[in-house]
């Protein structure tokens, strides 16, 4: 249960937390670290300079990434700007980053839109959770049809009968449902709202799937940075962020019906199982809509860097890789304890091959 001092304190450190992650007002902050490569000298020994774009459901755990690769590698600078993948994919695109960042893979069409080639390369997963503020409910669990209505606008109360039914012994107050939901281009919306569209044909007829949606009813917030903000500060609310953010907030998240009827809480277990069950193809891009199996949270997702296919400077493409290695190995130890789902072996190796087809001009 959250207090309300606990409360007082996280609406307190909401703003810090969007100061930290994310300058929201701007949608992007900006993560900078002296590294290189011990694992290869990064570089050359060179000083190097990487700059990327992109998603913000990653972001907590790159800049866990790049501050611990700083510490061994000194020599090249890596930046990282969570501005969202839609911002992400346009700024790769138009070429003014070293690589970009995207929960939503990206299509043929946006591929064939870059000169240089792409290379996408899945780094961690994780899964969306519909975080909520409500002091008296530790505990709250919602049947596919019920998210999907309040999310609709149709379930407006707390305590409405399809809610009250899954939760006898929940004290839900007669006060309105805030959705709080991303007003930026995000991958975080085009995985859930793929979720949506793959479970219920009226979401999909009214609102569809894509980075950037109508929203039937809510408040608008940039970032899963500012997203998890607005929850905070809002009690009655419910948004969809990354698991990672409920997690470092300690925000309850709701118990959700999976596709085999089971009502499944968030976890690195649950996530793992729903991945467990999607096979990533050779060209690395696989959509979880879905997840089959009795035990398997129901929104999951992998997260891409996107890399181009060449590099003109090869001091930043060797810098590159070996920044790009070490998170593929060392640095998938921190991705738990961030609210991420750690790489399987075979995945690490499918990635390394593609990072392996990287070459410079």
């Amino acid at each position: 249960m959250i207090s309300t001092v606990s409360l007082r304190r996280k609406i307190w450190i909401a703003p810090m937390l969007a100061i930290s992650l994310s300058l929201t007002a701007c949608g992007a902050t900006e993560t900078g670290t002296e590294s290189a490569g011990s694992a290869g000298d990064g570089g050359g020994g060179k000083s190097v300079s990487l700059t990327g774009a992109g998603a913000s459901f990653p972001a907590p755990l790159y800049q866990r990434w790049f501050s611990e690769y700083n510490k061994q590698n000194p020599n090249v600078r890596v930046s990282y700007q969570s501005v969202g993948s839609g911002a992400g994919v346009e700024q790769f695109t138009q070429g003014t980053v070293d690589f970009g960042a995207s929960d939503v893979a990206m299509t043929d069409e946006e591929i064939a839109a870059v000169e240089r080639g792409v290379a996408l390369l899945p780094m961690t997963a994780g899964s969306i959770v519909l975080a909520y503020n409500l002091p008296d409910v530790p505990e709250l669990k919602l049947s596919r049809q019920a998210y999907v209505d309040i999310l609709l606008g149709k379930i407006t109360k707390w305590n409405d009968p399809a809610i009250a039914s899954l939760n006898p012994d929940a004290k839900l107050p007669d006060s309105q449902i805030t959705v709080v939901y991303r007003s930026d281009g995000s991958g975080t919306t085009g995985v859930f709202t793929k979720h949506l569209s793959a479970i219920n044909p009226e979401w999909q007829e009214k609102v569809g799937e894509g980075k950037t949606v109508e929203w039937p009813t809510g408040l608008g917030a940039k970032g899963n940075e500012g997203v998890t903000a607005q929850i905070l500060q809002t009690e009655g609310s419910l948004g969809y962020i990354e698991y990672g953010y409920a997690k470092q907030q300690d925000i309850p998240s709701a118990t959700l019906e999976n596709k085999a009827g089971n009502y499944i809480a968030p976890s690195g277990e649950s996530a793992s199982n729903a991945l467990a069950a999607a096979t990533l193809p050779e060209n690395l891009r696989a959509f979880v809509s879905d997840p089959e199996g009795d035990e398997s949270y129901p929104i999951v997702t992998y997260t891409w860097i996107l890399a181009y296919g060449t590099y003109d400077n090869p001091d930043k493409l060797e810098a590159f890789k070996n920044v790009i290695n070490w998170s593929l190995t060392d640095g998938q130890a921190f991705a738990e304890e961030l609210g991420y789902i750690p790489l399987p072996e075979n995945v690490v190796q499918k990635v390394q091959g593609k990072l392996d087809t990287i070459e410079a001009k």
